[in-house]
């Protein structure tokens, strides 16, 4: 029997070798997530490693610490310095500042003092020196590529008075990871005494030490806990590094988890492929199997020698999946770098790490996969008798009918499952729940239309079928659907991949427009003007400078108050000068009026009220003030809520210096060209303003969007490619399975290219099935998803965005003739005289 199996092995090498792509795609991106989690993992490890390394003490300010806002004393680097056992001391500190740019616009920027003890250097110089004199600068590697700053540079940094401070840049760095280097903003990286050049006051938020040869991390401990006294938090090095990873969380993990989901949605799809290879294969070899049976093969020989080809296949594909996985991670890390993710930024090394687990994981789900998907067709090989089974057989669809009641009433049950889900999903308040419980609900109800495949396709195919002309057209609908459940298989896998991916593009599109309607309905100002550097607001001068130009009607200041209050956990609001209220800024109400708010009242977001347990004319204490409630908004864009200018600096501690965002609305019939140069020229006087329309907020808000459903399409992809991997694989064993068939319709007058087109339009035609069941259950999903993450807050619009759905129609179309280039050739070469001598 062995024997026999390797002739049977050898003599369906180029079949079993194009089923095995399919597998080793989906064995590939598994893999190769576990090697980007591995990787990612390392990264991570060593940046926070750089953070922590040669420290053996670290001093942060406590919960009881004195003073725990302005952070440690300076005078304590003195005494730790002065500490027995410490060989050198140092305190992290930064500071914001604006960073001018080569075209005269500031960016926000974090500036660091460069550590005076060598080991406590949580830097790795890339290129040139660290910064020793006053006026030398060191900057980030990604700031360089960003800002297009190089070693040679001058750079300059804004003080808070807006003053400019010189720097020579003279080297470039990376840093470890932390809370500083993952902020967002640009690295800058000076000495102590160029640092106070630009940030005077001094805020410590952390003191490291290194101890001296034959003193432990513990004794170096209690001897600095000694020196400062209580009411701070003194750590070993080892408790720090667990600290920071602790505080950080898991990147690597999230990560791996979030693209093992699509993982698997690949492996599912591959399974479905290799499921529908095997039941052509075994109804291509049925007089082969019964042979076998005639001299003497029992039934469980028939059933392990079909297994052992898909243990064959599922090692094969294995091996090629790991291989390819290696790929898939070098690929996704290039990817997250590019977006500044967790890896290490765009200058960390592309890692490969191969564990055990990850070979283990890779031949595992190669081979069971492979193998669960064989055992039903193995099953059904060994049920057909003998005798029978001699005797050539037509291809039918009488199992269909056979089963179709079991499979309604299975179908239907899982159906109710996750109608039940949907439910419960859309009962939910909070987004969160709603959207995983409803997207699991969503993936109950697919599987129970997968299971309807084999009832519904035939009528599918019959509806694209009656707009089809020609003959070789009309042939390739009868193919098509011939055999309902391998059509449906073949389909299913596509189904399958578009239904996820119109399910996003659903969602996401409808977030668009939602967006969109929320920037044009609540701010009806024409411009925004804005400050780009958080430390640098913008001035009352700078304000009234703007309420001057020319044909500008209004201007309205925009002021964040983060106050305190012992009814609400959060308890921030913005504040808007009285007469811009309703109508340059217009949130949506759910109760009492924005016109005439006065000072000490508050229009309270709905849900803030309802936790704090206030209602219209109660008061809510913030900040030590009792603000009246005369309004409820839904809108969740103004923290707790809207109240005026003048409330909003009650509530700071200091007087604020300025404002982040100045509405500006025009004078009826403005040109708006013209008032958008005059804004301009007021806008060139302030280095940090920047000129910001509603337009150019959608557009922002698109870009967004779109990179990150540009994500999402990639990921999946590959179960799409795996998906018409299907579909050429089924049209290749359908060719050889129709080989007589063919060679009867070419002695009957069919042409070479019309048994091409034949083929090429079947082919298209399972596409169309595929992608259009998957366009419709996917828009339905999107739908739900929708529905459930709206709440009485914040209402989502739902929109089809009809392009994006098009171009998927379009992509599976092409992709469904490429699919079908080779087997169609294929068929129109093969001999009519030998086609028709086959038995």
């Amino acid at each position: 029997m062995l024997k026999t199996i390797l002739a049977g092995l050898r003599a369906r090498t180029a079949r079993l070798v194009l089923s095995s792509i399919a597998i080793a795609l989906g064995v590939a991106f598994v893999t190769g997530t576990l090697v980007l989690g591995d990787a990612v993992g390392e990264q991570t490890r060593d940046n926070f490693a750089r953070s922590a390394r040669n420290v053996d003490a670290a001093v942060h300010t406590g919960e009881n610490s004195p003073n725990r806002e302005d952070g440690i004393p300076a005078d304590f680097l003195q005494k730790i310095r002065a500490t027995p056992g410490v060989e050198g001391a140092d305190s992290r500190e930064f500071g914001s500042a604006a960073l001018l740019s080569g075209e005269g616009k500031a960016r926000q920027a974090l500036v660091q003092p460069l550590p005076t003890t060598e080991k406590l250097r949580d830097f790795n110089l890339k290129d040139g020196k660290f910064p020793a004199k006053a006026d030398e600068a060191a900057i980030d590697a990604k700031t360089a590529q960003i800002a297009k700053l190089k070693v040679g540079d001058k750079l300059k940094l804004l003080d808070e008075d807006n003053a400019e401070h010189a720097f020579t840049i003279v080297g470039t760095y990376q840093q470890g990871a932390s809370s500083i280097s993952m902020s967002g903003s640009d690295h800058v990286l000076v000495s102590p005494e160029g640092l106070r050049t630009v940030i005077p006051k001094q805020r410590i938020y952390e003191i490291v030490a290194v101890a001296k040869a034959g003193v432990s991390q513990q004794q170096l401990v209690d001897s600095i806990t000694k020196a400062i006294g209580p009411g701070y938090d003194v750590q070993t090095g080892e408790q720090l590094t667990q600290a920071t990873l602790a505080q950080v969380g898991d990147a690597a993990g999230e990560i791996k988890t979030f693209l093992l989901a699509f993982a698997a949605i690949s492996l599912v799809v591959a399974g479905m492929v290799i499921y529908n290879t095997f039941t052509i294969l075994v109804a291509q070899r049925t007089k082969e199997l019964a042979l076998l049976r005639c001299v003497g093969a029992e039934r469980g020989q028939v059933f392990r020698s079909v297994l052992a080809e898909a243990v064959f296949m599922g090692l094969a594909a294995s091996i090629l999946g790991i291989l390819g996985g290696l790929g898939v991670s070098a690929g996704l890390q290039a990817f997250i770098s590019t977006v500044g993710g967790p890896s290490g930024g765009e200058d960390a090394p592309i890692r490969l790490p191969i564990t055990w687990v990850t070979i283990a994981a890779g031949f595992g789900v190669g081979v069971v996969v492979t193998v669960l998907s064989a055992v039903l067709p193995a099953r059904r090989a060994t049920k057909v008798a003998p005798v029978a089974a001699l005797r050539s057989q037509p291809d039918s669809s009488d199992d269909v009918a056979r089963t179709g009641k079991v499979r309604i009433a299975v179908a239907t049950l899982i159906a109710l499952i996750g109608g039940v889900g949907v439910y419960f999903g859309l009962q939910q308040e909070k987004e969160e729940p709603a959207m995983f419980i409803t997207g699991g609900a969503t993936m109950v109800l697919l599987f129970a239309v997968l299971l309807l495949g084999p009832l519904y396709v035939p009528l599918v195919n019959r509806l694209f079928g009656t707009a089809l002309r020609g003959v070789p057209a009309k042939l390739a609908s009868a193919n098509a659907g011939r055999n309902p459940k391998r059509t449906a298989a073949t389909t299913a896998a596509l189904m399958i991949g578009v239904t996820i991916v119109a399910m996003v593009t659903v969602v996401a599109g409808s977030g668009r427009q939602t967006m969109t309607e929320q920037v044009d309905k609540r701010f009806p100002a024409d411009y925004a003007v804005k400050s780009n550097v958080y430390s640098q607001p913008l001035t009352d001068k700078f304000v009234a400078q703007l309420a001057e130009v020319r044909n500008v009607e209004k201007v309205a200041p925009e002021l964040r108050a983060f106050g305190e209050s012992p009814k609400l956990e959060y308890a921030d609001v913005t504040g808007y000068p009285a007469d811009a209220l309703g109508t340059l800024v217009r949130p949506e109400l759910a109760g009492g009026t924005l016109v005439g708010l006065k000072a000490n009242e508050i229009a309270m977001r709905e849900k803030e009220a309802k936790t704090a347990g206030v209602a219209l004319g109660s008061t809510v204490p913030i900040s030590g003030k009792d603000l009246k409630v005369v309004a409820l908004i839904k809108d969740n864009s103004y923290g707790t809520g809207i109240v005026t200018l003048e409330t909003a600096q009650s509530l700071l501690k200091e007087p604020a210096k300025g404002y982040q965002n100045v509405l500006v609305k025009l004078a009826p019939g403005t040109d708006i060209t013209v008032a958008r140069a005059d804004l301009e020229r007021v806008i060139a006087t302030s280095p940090v303003a920047v000129l910001d329309s509603a337009a150019e907020t959608k557009a922002e808000l698109n870009g967004q969007i779109d990179q990150i459903l540009l994500f999402i399409w990639a990921l999946v992809g590959l179960a799409l490619i795996i998906a018409l991997f299907g579909i050429a694989n089924t049209l290749t064993l359908s060719v050889l399975e129709r080989t007589r068939e063919s060679a009867l319709l070419r002695a009957l007058g069919l042409t070479r290219g019309q048994l091409r087109q034949m083929l090429v339009v079947e082919s298209i035609l399972m596409a169309l099935i595929g992608a259009v069941v998957g366009v419709v259950l996917g828009a339905g999903f999107g739908w739900l998803l929708v529905e459930a993450i709206s709440n009485s807050e914040f209402q989502i619009s739902f929109s089809i965005p009809f392009g994006q759905i098009g171009i998927m129609l379009g992509l599976a179309v092409i992709a469904a003739v490429v699919a079908a280039a080779l087997p169609a050739r294929r068929a129109a070469r093969n001999s009519v005289v030998a086609g028709m001598a086959e038995a």
